[in-house]
């Protein structure tokens, strides 16, 4: 049993409301939660509306599952805003598909730097290759392009739309998609989807 100094000290820190808050953020339920946790729902739920407090090792092991370290549940609201500059330097390239011959574009992540982002923002290189050669993939959320130069294919659900620089789409990233270049030069643009 905790003293009511110490009680009141947790309280403050809104511990359990931060794990509700970043799960429902997340689309999560209680029963997965648990099942990345090894912790029974009961007790989760019992944590996110105070009746208990956790544990380090059991706030670690929830904020390993939010890929946020334990500072998250013990930083202040009057702390800075979550800030993140990516410096050209900085970033890293990636292939659609590492050690692939065709590939169809290559990207580079705009917010790394940030933590619990919202979204997620990429610089893109689109290549012109045969609409055979392409690899639709499919992922949760929605995704959003503008198209910064040249001429773009989306193909999306088994039909094509071709944007031209300063053209965008928004478009329900859990139908399958892929993307060329139209023409024999590469085109650029930003491709942002939800977290």
């Amino acid at each position: 049993m905790l003293s009511t100094t110490l009680e009141e000290g947790l309280k403050a820190y809104a511990i359990g409301p931060k794990i509700r808050a970043i799960r429902l953020k997340r689309k999560m339920g209680l029963v997965e939660l648990g099942r990345h946790t090894g912790l029974s729902p009961a007790l989760l739920s019992k944590i996110e509306r105070g009746q208990m407090f956790p544990t380090l090792p059991t706030l670690l092991r929830i904020s390993l599952v939010f890929s946020v370290g334990l500072d998250y549940f013990f930083a202040s609201a009057r702390e800075k805003p979550i800030v993140g500059v990516a410096r050209h330097k900085d970033r890293l390239r990636f292939p659609e598909t590492p050690g692939s011959r065709d590939v169809a574009y290559e990207f580079e992540s705009l917010d790394f730097t940030a933590v619990e982002r919202l979204l997620n923002s990429y610089y893109a290189d689109f290549y012109p290759i045969p609409a055979d050669k392409l690899r639709p993939h499919q992922h949760p959320g929605a995704e959003f392009i503008y198209v910064l130069s040249g001429t773009l294919c989306v193909h999306i659900g088994g039909e094509e739309h071709v944007l031209e620089a300063r053209d965008s789409i928004y478009f329900d990233s859990s139908a399958p998609h892929a993307y060329r270049s139209s023409g024999k030069k590469p085109c650029a643009g930003i491709v942002v989807t939800t977290a």
